[in-house]
């Protein structure tokens, strides 16, 4: 891919949704999330759900089990050019899958942007981004400032799964995804210029 093709393509955006739980409020949310950011056009979006992709507690990727599991995400985990991740807070923190799920990756990580759509109770998920903050530090991410929180998660939807008062998180929406566009384009061509190297 040219130096021109790279910067004019559209941003390669994986969704990842981390709730794995039964009765989990994350499709309400992702699924938001993933209309809103496909009104803006300059994204390609592809969503992975941690649930329906659960990888091996044990990291040993030589069991063609795991192998298998892998295929289904890791390319395209590699072929994404930034990461939107959708978290609860469980314990005041994230999903112990979308751990597990971010530890069998790490060249996958390296010099992309990443963005966060947290949700929860008073907190709205908050506590569970800061977490993910320091761990994709030490993967070579590079994560946005803004985010996007649902305070009272359950209170901020109607019926039809929308939000009740759709300014505040298309607002924060907005800026997360503009900084995440940035650093994606920018990033994306400072790989094809000169590969990152940890």
């Amino acid at each position: 891919m040219t130096k021109n093709s790279t910067s004019s393509a559209p941003l390669r955006v994986a969704v990842l949704t981390s709730s794995t739980r039964e009765g989990r409020f994350s499709p309400v949310v992702t699924d938001w999330f993933m209309r809103f950011a496909a009104r803006r056009g300059d994204l390609e979006l592809d969503l992975i759900d941690v649930a329906a992709h659960p990888l091996p507690g044990v990291l040993h990727s030589s069991d063609p089990g795991a192998a298998a599991l892998l295929d289904a995400v890791s390319p395209r985990l590699e072929a994404a050019d930034a990461f939107v991740f959708v978290t609860p807070e469980y314990n005041h923190s994230f999903p112990a899958p979308l751990k597990n799920a971010i530890d069998w990756h790490y060249s996958q990580w390296q010099a992309k942007p990443v963005g966060f759509v947290s949700y929860g109770g008073i907190s709205g998920g908050l506590r569970a981004v800061e977490q993910l903050r320091q761990i994709f530090a030490e993967l070579h991410a590079m994560t946005v400032r803004d985010s996007v929180s649902f305070h009272m998660a359950w209170e901020q939807f109607g019926e039809d799964g929308d939000p009740v008062n759709p300014q505040l998180p298309e607002g924060a929406g907005k800026g997360m995804l503009d900084q995440l566009t940035w650093w994606g384009h920018t990033l994306r061509t400072g790989r094809t210029e000169r590969p990152y190297g940890a």
